[in-house]
């Protein structure tokens, strides 16, 4: 099949664990890119990460950011397997790495040491905490960098306990951020030669997702505090609503909305109600209001809720658990889920890229690579001769998987 897509001909080679760096090199994949991934003998974790019998001894964290990608695997404790890897990532557009700090450097395998001898290579490292300040050392993970950035210090309900989100949520921003800071690069060197080195870590990433919380801390100079589910400055706005069958939630903060929301409750005179004449007045009195949404759409279904406030242009959602999600005709017709075989002669969905190029929605499967399954076929394509391989293979310094 022809790859027309928009990065076809890049080449990618990836020194990834985990989320941030694998997530960050699956999008450069989506996009027509072709990744090498290259793996120790025991691989990324994240092949071993919550695998058990109930997920059919498959990983989740695997199969959504490794998908279509190519795995060669490496001893990188021998000199001759990094120098190998060296060789791969000379030959590339791309290097990616999220390793601890200094890891890179003592390999010969980061930036300054890889662009000296080719300056237009594009190197891209995510860190915990950067490379800069005190914390480069330490290993982080995202819950760290959720709770370092104030993140979990404003989520949860009030008076309670901070809470983590219910996701990765900095490492998916940061294999974002890591992608957009890859493709800028990408686009000035096709412009101009110029290769780049490019930083990024996930207390920064994390950081910058806040930045409309951080601008109003620095409004008010008042410590931004844990509200639930509710917006602490403008109401109603996120509040959740208890339904027959569920929860949907409410935005109509501003005055015209409100006054909408009011008449689809059948309750007009609520509009003039001192308590909740103002946005202002509604966070206020906040408790009283979230009570009489409550009595007045208590006996909905979710959906019929969702249709009368919607008839009335009030913005809503129903909470739907992943089964209802996946249900969704809108979902669906974003075809943002993708077929990945599992290596194990089943497939299983995972959401892919959340844009298409107005080409409409293409069905696509793709597949896990095996541990080391490419090894060969890449040495090969990068100019290593038959005599070579075999001395590598026989010398243990690569490993092939079960179809390389």
């Amino acid at each position: 099949m022809t790859n027309d897509k928009p990065l076809a001909g890049i080449k990618v080679i990836e020194f990834g664990q985990f989320i941030a760096g694998p997530g960050a090199t699956q999008i450069l994949a989506d996009l027509g890119a072709e990744v090498i991934k290259i793996e120790n003998f025991n691989g990324d974790n994240s092949r071993r990460f919550g695998v058990s019998e109930k997920s059919g001894h498959r990983s989740g964290m695997f199969m959504a950011y490794n998908r279509g990608k190519k795995s060669v695997a490496l001893d990188l404790r021998n000199a001759e397997g990094v120098a190998v890897a060296r060789e791969l990532a000379l030959g590339a557009d791309v290097v990616v790495q999220n390793s601890r700090v200094g890891v890179m450097e003592g390999l010969g395998l980061d930036a300054a040491t890889l662009r000296a001898q080719k300056p237009s290579l594009i190197h891209a490292s995510i860190s915990g905490f950067g490379t800069r300040g005190p914390s480069r050392e330490r290993p982080g993970l995202d819950i760290a960098a959720q709770a370092e950035s104030g993140m979990m210090s404003l989520t949860g309900e009030p008076g309670g306990a901070p809470l983590k989100t219910g996701f990765a949520v900095v490492d998916a921003a940061t294999a974002t951020a890591a992608a957009n800071a890859i493709l800028a690069a990408l686009f000035r060197c096709a412009r101009h030669g110029e290769g780049a080195t490019i930083e990024t870590s996930l207390l920064a990433v994390a950081v910058g997702l806040q930045a409309q919380i951080w601008a109003e801390y620095g409004c008010s100079g008042q410590l931004p505090q844990r509200a639930g589910n509710a917006q602490p400055l403008v109401a109603p706005a996120a509040d959740l609503i208890q339904v027959r069958d569920g929860h949907i939630v409410i935005s109509a903060y501003m005055e015209d909305h409100w006054q909408r929301l009011c008449r689809a409750i059948e309750q007009p005179e609520l509009g003039t109600d001192p308590r909740f004449a103002t946005s202002n007045d509604r966070v206020a009195n906040r408790p009283a209001m979230v009570a009489i949404l409550n009595q007045a759409l208590g006996g909905f279904g979710g959906e019929e809720a969702r249709a009368r406030l919607e008839a009335f242009g009030v913005v809503c959602g129903v909470v739907r658990n992943y089964t209802q999600v996946r249900a969704s005709a809108d979902v669906q017709a974003t075809g943002i889920f993708q077929r990945v075989l599992d290596g194990k002669g089943g497939e299983v969905d995972v959401p892919a890229l959340p844009y298409t190029f107005g080409e409409g929605v293409a069905e696509e499967t793709t597949a896990l690579p095996e541990l080391g399954q490419h090894t060969l076929a890449v040495l090969e394509q990068a100019g290593f001769s038959a005599e070579r391989r075999q001395a590598l293979l026989d010398g243990k310094v690569i490993a092939t998987g079960g179809r390389a």
